[in-house]
């Protein structure tokens, strides 16, 4: 598709489109707009040509008063964008990021940028992205790949463009660029020096590239830190993803079952929230311990095959495929609704659902009906993929902001250890860990103890 395919609506002056159908923009840094505090560290020029790939450059200001809101309520990240990030380290590095493009990721982009380092970016979801944000990110120098719901081939060709950019450091996402760059893209390794990993998906896919002795820099897990799994997992997603529910169906949870795909730091969110909300929850998982924990904190627990038969909205936070699949289908009843919390859409079988269906159709945005040949109804939430981002706005700005704090200190940490670090799956050190809550703690002003030396000495000792 060339330029003069285009429809009239998607015809942006200073724009040509790309290979992709998108637009390949020549954008404006300055404009002549009022822009966010953090612009005014970031050096500007009349005319800024960026090799961004983008839906629509015209959504811009949009997007920025986006960024500021998130930026103004995110007082971690601007108090690291003082301190650590200030120190210059960031100065000429290429950082590649593949992240949610909206508000909050926008902003993270921004405060890197303003630390120094040239920054591209891509989507790590198809649903999540925002033009508008993507529309800003470019306005002011990043270097972006990504729109809203792309072709998977596009997707794919946005990633590879992402590391293809030669990044230093690599923020990640379900570890999707790592796994480029150890494939099909092993030509840009040599120049990568380490990665920041944000979700349980990519740690685990990342701890297997070790194992096998295929990992070839170090990685920090960064969300294995406390200061993110115990929020981000647990409020974050518990909360984002039980209200894009509420929201899309426009459906009252009080009462209802929700049955909920796994009982780690997710699976903990998402089942305490539809409680908080009034459901009846019932927790599916393989993991003994993790059954027997969520026994203990008040929830019914069974095989989802069991559950299948009772539930009324389904919920999946694995990490894993094939959830819920046709064996679940054919016994559930008229109505259920399906969505996943998990980071990708292989949790809810699709597949095996539409093979299953006679029709399919979209009955309200982001909610696809799947009619079974019984005449079932079966209601898909953002396709599948992950419902709190995919359908609505993801989670709580504070919330992110803990999060990408902690992902702006493992990199920073890696720009001063990657030397003498092995290639290997790192967790942030705990000491970083507790700088970032005390500084949370500072924000809210809360106050706590100190131990005493007396105390100090009596947990270090053996003796009475």
């Amino acid at each position: 598709m060339d330029g003069q395919n285009l429809p009239e609506a998607g015809r942006v002056k200073g724009c040509a489109t790309g290979w992709l159908g998108t637009l390949r923009c020549r954008v404006d840094a300055g404009g002549g707009r009022t822009a966010p505090s953090i612009h005014s560290t970031l050096q500007k020029k009349e005319e800024y040509l960026t090799p961004s790939v983008i839906a629509n450059p015209a959504l811009a200001p949009e997007g920025e008063k986006k960024i500021a809101w998130a930026g103004q309520h995110m007082p971690v990240l601007n108090a690291l964008r003082e301190r650590q990030l200030g120190d210059g380290s960031l100065k000429g590095l290429r950082i590649a990021m593949t992240i949610h493009l909206e508000a909050k990721t926008g902003y993270l982009a921004r405060v890197l940028q303003a630390a120094g380092a040239e920054v591209a970016v891509c989507g790590s979801n198809p649903l999540s992205t925002r033009d508008d944000i993507c529309a800003a990110l470019a306005a002011g120098g990043v270097t972006v790949y990504a729109r809203y719901n792309p072709a998977p081939e596009e997707y794919r060709r946005f990633q590879e463009l992402t590391v293809e950019f030669e990044p230093d450091f690599v923020i990640d996402d379900g570890a999707d660029l790592c796994a480029l760059l150890h494939t099909t893209h092993r030509r840009f390794l040599p120049r990568v020096k380490g990665a920041s990993e944000e979700t349980t998906t990519g740690v685990k896919r990342e701890r297997a590239m070790e194992a096998d002795g295929t990992l070839a820099f170090p990685v920090i897990a960064a969300n294995d830190a406390d200061c993110k799994h115990l929020f981000d997992n647990r409020h974050g997603t518990g909360q984002s993803s039980i209200n894009a529910i509420a929201s899309l169906t426009n459906l009252m949870m009080g009462g209802k079952t929700v049955v909920v795909g796994g009982y780690g730091w997710c699976g903990r969110g998402l089942a305490r929230y539809a409680h908080g909300m009034g459901a009846q929850v019932i927790v599916t998982e393989v993991d003994p311990i993790k059954a027997l924990e969520a026994y203990a904190d008040g929830f019914r627990v069974m095989p989802m095959l069991e559950a299948a038969r009772v539930g009324e909205i389904f919920v999946t936070s694995t990490g894993d495929r094939e959830i819920v699949t046709t064996e679940h289908f054919q016994v559930m009843r008229d109505g259920a609704i399906l969505a996943n919390a998990g980071h990708f859409d292989v949790e809810v079988d699709v597949h095996a659902l539409r093979a299953l269906a006679v029709s399919e159709e979209e009955v309200r945005p982001d909610v696809t009906e799947f009619r079974l040949p019984d005449g079932r109804r079966l209601h898909l939430l953002a396709k599948g993929r992950l419902v709190n981002i995919a359908g609505a706005q993801g989670h709580p700005v504070e919330i992110i902001d803990l999060s990408f704090a902690v992902q702006a200190l493992s990199l920073h940490y890696l720009i001063h250890n990657y030397r003498t670090l092995q290639p290997r799956v790192y967790k942030l050190p705990h000491e970083i860990d507790e700088e970032i809550a005390r500084i949370k703690l500072d924000t809210l002003g809360i106050k706590i103890d100190r131990l005493t030396a007396s105390q100090e000495e009596y947990l270090h000792s053996w003796r009475d």
